[in-house]
């Protein structure tokens, strides 16, 4: 729970002016405004299922055509981890509002993999993940399609390249010797099986 009055610090309801007045200013809203401590995403799934409506991340969807700006981004990071595999069908509802309102190409991959540990079960998780065909047709949700797809080869890497301006068709310079070729041929030798281990807390409900 956050201490007192803070909560409202991590909400959108600046945004939309910071982001009219700084059009030369790309704003990035991590974790993509979710009240993810505040909420279970059951609880929040079943406010959605009745309005539509995510605390917070509706909010931030729904400012580029309520300020007409396009310099607003989600980066889903724990937010995706935490809802992913407990309640995909809240995921879902938060990728098609997420991406319905800011467009595919201003969402942003993240895992917080610092916390969970290996990314690799979020990445499997997204590349299986499809909004629901209710949910599509109720909210007008765009399939996320195929895990090769061209919304989530966006969502994955695409957009955060461009973001950062980096040139993809560029030929990187042979890395044969560094730590994560080492890792890389320690897991070759090892079988090639990849952990799916997640780290952090364990919520216990009675």
């Amino acid at each position: 729970m956050i201490p007192g009055g803070a909560w409202k610090y991590a909400n959108v309801d600046d945004l939309p002016k910071a982001a009219k007045d700084w059009p030369q200013i790309n704003f990035v809203i991590y974790h993509s405004a979710l009240r993810a401590f505040l909420e279970e995403p059951d609880s929040e799934l079943a406010e959605f299922e009745k309005n539509g409506y995510i605390r917070w991340v509706s909010d931030l969807a729904a400012i580029p055509e309520k300020s007409g700006v396009s310099n607003v981004y989600a980066d889903i990071g724990t937010s995706f981890a935490i809802s992913a595999v407990s309640n995909p069908r809240f995921c879902a509802a938060m990728m098609g509002t997420l991406i319905k309102g800011l467009g595919h190409d201003h969402v942003f991959w993240g895992t917080d993999s610092v916390w969970y540990g290996s990314p690799q079960w979020q990445i499997e998780a997204f590349r299986r993940l499809e909004i629901p065909e209710d949910m599509q047709k109720k909210h007008g949700f765009a399939p996320l399609g195929a895990a090769d797809g061209t919304v989530k080869s966006a969502i994955f890497g695409y957009n955060a390249a461009r973001f950062y301006k980096l040139d993809l068709r560029a030929e990187l310079p042979p890395m044969h010797e560094d730590g994560i070729a080492r890792l890389k041929a320690a897991y070759l030798e090892d079988g090639r099986m990849p952990s799916n281990t997640a780290y952090g807390f364990i919520a216990r409900r009675s």
